[in-house]
């Protein structure tokens, strides 16, 4: 982990600069905590909720964090798992069969204000929504964050073989459906 971690969290754990040093972790990797979230639940304001929900779990978690990831890892791990966590109560709420989260997050896609990219990017990301869930956090975490696959492999509790695996087979259905589309 990184020594300016190791000392905001040291700094987090004390009474006396707990407030200064939790401002300062959420200021270093609040801007890439959302851009995560937002690639799974493709929508703003859904992704601000997450963000704020993330915060608040480490903030109440973090004198448990026990060091043995980096911090990075763990406030990806948990803004993954709260993200999943928001999609599903999502397929509850509206009783949603697993393949219509994906229509809702392309409707999220479409409907997007925010959506700045070219009918390319568009397109990619279309392809990436068809991806099952674990293949399309897999291909964002490693196309898009150029996250490690040992890095992966603590946020997302699995082997590193299975992720290799999964990003390969995301890789060739969004190639698969992007050729489709030309």
């Amino acid at each position: 982990m990184l020594n300016e971690d190791r000392e905001l969290i040291a700094n987090i754990k004390q009474e006396d600069t707990k407030e200064l040093a939790f401002q300062e972790l959420v200021k270093k990797y609040q801007e890439r905590l959302y851009w995560h979230i937002r690639k799974i639940v493709m929508n703003h304001e859904d992704t601000d909720d997450i963000l704020q929900n993330t915060f608040i779990k480490v903030w109440k978690n973090i004198d448990s964090f026990r060091e043995e990831s980096s911090l990075f890892t763990w406030l990806y791990r948990i803004a993954t798992n709260e993200s999943i966590t928001f999609l599903n109560s999502k397929k509850r709420k509206h009783m949603l069969p697993l393949t219509d989260v994906s229509d809702y997050l392309m409707d999220n896609l479409t409907s997007d204000p925010y959506f700045e990219g070219d009918r390319i990017q568009m397109e990619l990301q279309k392809a990436i929504l068809l991806l099952p869930e674990k293949q399309r956090i897999v291909f964002n975490l490693k196309y898009f964050e150029e996250m490690k696959y040992e890095d992966m492999a603590q946020v997302l509790d699995t082997s590193v073989g299975a992720l290799k695996a999964s990003y390969h087979h995301a890789v060739k259905k969004v190639e698969a459906y992007l050729k489709n589309v030309e």
